[in-house]
């Protein structure tokens, strides 16, 4: 049980703490691909965009597409609305009669993302693709700052910085953003040393056409999928923080919890389709997979291992009778204060920062049972938008 509950507790702060810290030190020295596009050989560039039930900000979303700085006639956005029950179609329809760019596709039965993007992409003619969702909102420079990569034929995929707009104190939206702001650092230091970035911003990404790969029916975690492919053909996948994009973050815990369940279920598929990646672990992509991705997945393991080990080992030494107040402190005790706190209207960060930390395993653990049960369908509800 003494070793259970050791590397149980190791493999936690392993994916968390000393991993980032290992980057840190191997990153010294390293530098970004500089190997860009020069403005007169620039690619036609297709953006791809599926939508359901979005009328609150299509309209946002193809404006910022459009006051891009990158040239009209290098470029095509893509709509295709999957079964949406909105005004969606009849915005889009009138903003392409506008822009002739704006290519817009109805299909009327609802099948989720990843069909909508495989049909959206075959009907594409560019030959690197941005894969964005309605919600997320681009700065003058993220098209431009996304595509120069591609002159370097080694790089197959490449990410964007995003950036959090709307945060409330009251809510999770803070540590949401504490936790996707450290999540950009680890992949940006993947990228630069291995060009091994561990997935894709989902909102934002671009990839070459001939990099891409449909993504399979009932997938739930389509741009994990997009980007291991890339990475299993031997290309390069890198982030560029100068690629700013703009999306509310998730202010609900009840949302946040239920959007993670759907990405961890997703996240066990990709694991059974990529399992060979993890082989050999010294290579980059093999070792990044199993620190950063799948550790991390099999921490609801870890932490209830380290529980019930912890449970043995209190009855046979006092120390381990102050672990186990610990856990239970920061499992049970913390959470309580924190519902406390909130009945005053007191938000203290970083006692909603542990909240956070456990709902977030919990919902890990819940897609877990979820996967093991078995998907039947990639069809999902979207995080309510606007919050």
């Amino acid at each position: 049980m003494l070793i259970v509950f050791w590397l149980s507790v190791f493999f936690v702060i392993y994916s968390y703490a000393i991993y980032p810290f290992i980057l840190k030190l191997l990153v010294i020295g390293k530098k970004q691909n500089n190997v860009f596009y020069d403005e007169n050989e620039l690619p036609l560039v297709s953006v791809i965009i599926a939508a359901y039930n979005e009328e609150s900000v299509i309209v946002e979303k193809l404006d910022s597409v459009l006051q891009s700085s990158y040239p009209d006639d290098k470029l095509e956005i893509l709509i295709g609305s999957d079964a949406s029950s909105d005004k969606t179609i009849p915005l889009v329809k009138e903003m392409s009669q506008k822009f002739p760019l704006i290519r817009c596709f109805d299909f009327s039965e609802r099948r989720g993302k990843p069909s909508v993007v495989n049909d959206l992409v075959s009907h594409s003619k560019g030959e690197i693709l941005i894969l964005t969702d309605a919600n997320v909102i681009f700065s003058s420079g993220t098209i431009i700052n996304l595509i120069r990569h591609f002159k370097n034929q080694s790089i197959g995929l490449v990410d964007t910085h995003m950036v959090n707009r709307g945060l409330k104190k009251e809510g999770i939206s803070y540590q949401e953003k504490a936790y996707i702001s450290r999540e950009v650092q680890i992949k940006h230091m993947e990228s630069l040393i291995w060009g091994t970035m561990m997935g894709p911003f989902g909102g934002c990404y671009a990839v070459r056409r001939g990099d891409y790969s449909d993504v399979p029916p009932h997938s739930l975690v389509d741009d994990f999928y997009i980007n291991m492919k890339v990475l299993e053909k031997g290309k390069k996948a890198v982030n560029e923080l100068e690629s700013v994009v703009f999306e509310d973050v998730s202010n609900s815990m009840r949302d946040e919890f239920r959007r993670k369940v759907r990405i961890s279920a997703g996240n066990f598929q990709n694991l059974g389709r990529f399992r060979q990646l993890l082989w050999p672990p010294w290579s980059g992509t093999g070792f990044a997979f199993l620190s950063h991705k799948v550790l991390r997945w099999f921490g609801p393991l870890f932490l209830i291992l380290a529980m019930v080990s912890n449970i043995y080992l209190a009855k046979h030494c006092v120390f381990y009778s102050f672990t186990l107040a610990g856990q239970l402190l920061l499992m049970f005790g913390i959470p309580f204060f924190d519902w406390i706190l909130k009945k005053i209207n007191i938000h203290l960060s970083v006692v909603r920062l542990a909240v956070h930390f456990y709902a977030m395993n919990l919902a890990l653990l819940v897609g877990l049972f979820k996967y093991l049960k078995g998907i039947r369908t990639g069809v999902w509800k979207p995080t309510p938008r606007n919050q």
